[in-house]
């Protein structure tokens, strides 16, 4: 992430908040007050991300992403409208984590000889215990 003077600033006018009537919960509540929140951030539009983290992104957050590049994610499980933000802003603070770290880059190993001896022996050992079996049965 490119650090600017102040990220936050940068972040709140990026960030663009929507509200609308719940389907959750909140009882008559929910026909009167306006409790769902919906987050919407335009990633090519973004002037905090790098040009490879604005890819990383769209990549692994395709998604939520819709065709125009823009990151959208919904929260109406609470009663109230600033809970439903709270919720929306750590949903995207998890989401943008996620989709900036890095994978881990897997080594390729090798078993040891003597791990695949002993299973094979293992195994050697179980098929000779059912035919036994069998030779008992008849």
């Amino acid at each position: 992430m490119i650090i600017k003077k102040n990220p936050a600033e940068y972040l709140v006018r990026e960030l663009e908040f929507k509200t609308s009537k719940s389907s959750g919960p909140g009882g008559q509540n929910v026909n009167k007050v306006n409790s769902r929140v919906e987050l919407r951030f335009n990633i090519a539009a973004s002037e905090l991300l790098s040009e490879t983290e604005k890819s990383g992104i769209m990549n692994s957050l395709a998604g939520y992403i819709s065709l125009d590049g823009t990151l959208t994610i919904v929260s109406q499980k609470e009663r109230s409208q600033f809970m439903n933000k709270k919720a929306v802003l750590v949903k995207f603070n998890k989401l943008i984590l996620k989709a900036l770290t890095p994978k881990k880059i897997r080594k390729v190993t090798v078993k040891p000889m003597t791990a695949v001896q002993k299973r094979l022996d293992i195994k050697r050992k179980v098929s000779e215990r059912k035919a036994r079996r069998k030779l008992n049965e008849d």
